[in-house]
C-alpha cells in the first residue's frame, strides 16, 4: 500500500503565501493512486507542486466537511474526471477496488459526524486518523487488531495549556498514544501541523525522533 501526503498543513496555513518557508497545503492525502481522502482547496496544486499523478483517482472520501477538508470546487473536478464519491458515516465500511475501508467517530469538536478512515487491502492496514484529539475507544479497540501505519493529528506542537486539545492533538498527547499503541502498531507519523503552533520541520523532527514518531511533509510517498 502506498501513501502520498498532498497536503500536511493545518486551516492556518492560508494566512500566508505559498513561498514562505516551510510551507504546508491543506491535509489530504492519496492511497495507491486511486483512492483521495479530503477534496480539500489545495489538492491540484499540491498534486502539480510535488508531482503526484491524480488522473487514476476513482474514489474520494472525506474525514469532514471543513473548508481546508473539503470542496465543492475540488469535488466536482474530480468527479467531471470520473471519480465517485463515497461518503461514509460512522460503522460503515465499503470495498473500494483492492481495499475495504471503515470509518470511525473522530474526537473532533467543532465537527460532529468526523470520521477516521481504517483502509484494509488484505495485506497492509493503514489508520488515517486527522483531524482529531485522543482516539476514541472503539479506535483503539481497532488498532489493538494490528495496523501497519498510522497518522496521527499533530496540529497544536508542544504548545502546553492550549484549548484546542479537546478536538485536536499535541505533542505529549501523540507521544502517550505511541506508547499505549506501540505494541499493535509498526509505525506511527504525525501531519495537520498548525503554521502558528510549531517550529520549523526539522524542530519538529527532532522533538519527536526520540520516541520513534515521524513527521509528514508535502509530498512525502510512504510504501507499506
Amino acid at each position: 500500500m502506498r501513501i502520498q501526503f498532498l497536503g500536511t498543513g493545518a486551516a492556518d496555513w492560508k494566512a500566508v503565501p505559498e513561498d514562505h518557508p516551510g510551507y504546508r497545503y491543506f491535509s489530504s492525502a492519496v492511497i495507491d493512486g486511486e483512492l483521495l481522502i479530503d477534496p480539500g482547496p489545495d489538492v491540484f496544486k499540491s498534486g502539480e507542486r510535488y508531482n503526484i499523478d491524480l488522473s487514476g483517482i476513482k474514489y474520494v472520501i472525506n474525514t469532514h466537511r471543513h473548508g481546508d477538508h473539503f470542496t465543492v470546487n475540488t469535488l466536482q473536478r474530480l468527479l467531471d474526471a470520473g471519480a465517485e464519491f463515497i461518503p461514509l458515516r460512522v460503522g460503515e465500511t465499503v470495498q473500494l477496488s483492492r481495499c475495504s475501508v471503515s470509518a470511525f467517530a473522530a474526537n473532533h469538536g467543532t465537527c460532529p459526524d468526523a470520521v477516521h478512515f481504517l483502509i484494509d487491502d488484505g495485506d497492509k492496514r493503514l489508520y488515517y486518523a486527522l483531524d482529531g484529539a485522543w482516539l476514541l475507544y472503539e479506535e483503539y479497540q481497532a488498532l489493538k487488531r494490528g495496523a501497519d501505519l498510522l497518522v496521527l493529528d499533530a496540529t497544536i506542537g508542544d504548545v502546553p495549556g492550549d484549548y484546542r486539545i479537546f478536538e485536536h492533538n499535541n505533542l505529549n498527547m501523540v507521544r502517550e498514544m505511541r506508547e499505549t499503541l506501540r505494541p499493535y502498531v509498526k509505525e506511527f507519523i504525525v501531519s495537520h501541523m498548525a503554521l502558528t503552533l510549531h517550529g520549523t520541520h526539522e524542530e519538529l523532527e527532532k522533538a519527536l525522533a526520540a520516541c520513534g514518531i515521524k513527521a509528514a511533509r508535502d509530498g512525502l510517498e510512504i510504501e507499506i
